[in-house]
């Protein structure tokens, strides 16, 4: 099973950008879809973005379209998440999860620990 380990969490004023990356240090991820996904205070965990093995295909939920956009090295056995003009509904933990090519959380067998994202000012 793939180990996966979330970082570049912070705090970022509103407009601004972070990028996320999630390393595997144990197991390989070009076998294998990656997704990103978050959890805000009292809401459940919700998809963020995916993309297929060989980084073909890619996927971002709706509220992070155009903003945000996913992408993987498979020679350094890394997923990335940039994320620019960040907005306080972004606030959450962001975990990376590696599985099956899909928006649904249960496709995924592998998950990081997360890693905090804060946007405000």
């Amino acid at each position: 099973q793939v180990q996966l380990v979330e970082f570049g969490g912070g705090l970022v004023l509103p407009g601004g950008s972070l990028r996320l990356s999630c390393a595997a240090s144990r197991g390989i991820i070009s076998n294998h879809a990656m997704g990103w996904f978050r959890q805000a205070p009292g809401k459940e965990r919700e998809f963020v973005a995916a993309i297929s093995g060989s980084g073909g295909f890619s996927h971002h939920a709706d509220s992070v379209k155009g903003r945000f956009t996913i992408s993987r090295d498979n020679a350094k056995n890394t997923v990335y998440l940039q994320m620019n003009s960040l907005k306080p509904e972004d606030t959450g933990v962001y975990y990376c999860a590696s599985g099956r090519y899909s928006y649904r959380s249960n496709e995924y067998d592998s998950w990081g620990q997360g890693t905090q994202v804060t946007v405000s000012s």
